[in-house]
């Protein structure tokens, strides 16, 4: 009985060995996707008209930290090296006051699509279970369905009016940018097809938030913010070989 114990687990670990990762291989993942933004910031600067153009003062905001459904799709051009596309189900980002503009609480929020194209290296012989990798990749990071709350608009409103009208419209839209990925992370092969993936993602990301106020008695107003969101991307998912 022992023997056929020890028989089993021998067969197990082959089995596991022998369908490891490696070149030619297709690996679909599906899993949590949490994204915690380095952020800064910089005031809020009136960019036109130039009569009433300048930054205003203690005009801070941070974001904060957001969670999705992740998905990747790897393919195995070598024992070592792989090709990853990154996906996920756009987070909505929330964006709060800070300083001047903490009383104001949630400043507004938007959708981020940051699509990902990843080359990793894994460490070890491909019939490993167990394969730490590094990685290094661009992303284009875009924003939809950005909404600017009322309270933050009363508060724009007020500032470049100079309190003479506090109720005008604001509307707002941030830059597309590109963006350098750096990865790293451990992948572990469960059986034959099935496996398990942790990994942890750095974007260094500037953007800048642009503004409109309009139905001013100089016509309308802009304004906008720059900021550093600089993510950190965890990632813990399922894998399954193809």
């Amino acid at each position: 009985m022992r023997h056929r114990i020890l028989l089993a687990m021998l067969g197990t670990l082959c089995a596991t060995a022998v369908h490891a990762q490696g070149a030619g291989s297709n690996v679909f993942g599906v899993g949590w996707m949490h994204l915690a933004p380095q952020d800064s910031s910089k005031p809020l600067t009136i960019v036109a008209p130039g009569a009433v153009a300048g930054p205003v003062p203690d005009t801070g905001s941070s974001l904060e930290s957001a969670d999705t459904l992740g998905l990747t799709y790897t393919r195995f051009l070598t024992d070592h090296v792989a090709a990853e596309l990154v996906l996920g189900v756009p987070p909505r980002f929330k964006l709060n006051g800070e300083q001047a503009l903490a009383p104001v609480g949630l400043l507004g929020s938007a959708r981020q699509w940051s699509p990902a194209v990843v080359f990793k290296y894994f460490f070890g012989p491909a019939d490993s279970a167990f394969r730490p990798f590094v990685g290094a990749g661009l992303s284009y990071i875009w924003y939809s369905d950005v909404r600017l709350t009322d309270g933050f608009q009363r508060a724009v409103s007020a500032t470049v009016t100079r309190n003479t009208n506090p109720g005008l419209k604001t509307d707002a839209e941030v830059d597309s940018k590109w963006a350098p990925v750096l990865n790293a992370g451990a992948a572990y092969q469960i059986g034959r097809n099935w496996g398990a993936l942790l990994s942890v993602s750095y974007l260094p990301v500037k953007t800048r938030a642009r503004l409109r106020t309009h139905g001013t008695p100089v016509g309308t107003i802009e304004s906008q913010a720059d900021l550093k969101i600089n993510p950190i991307v965890g990632m813990l998912a399922v894998t399954y070989r193809f």
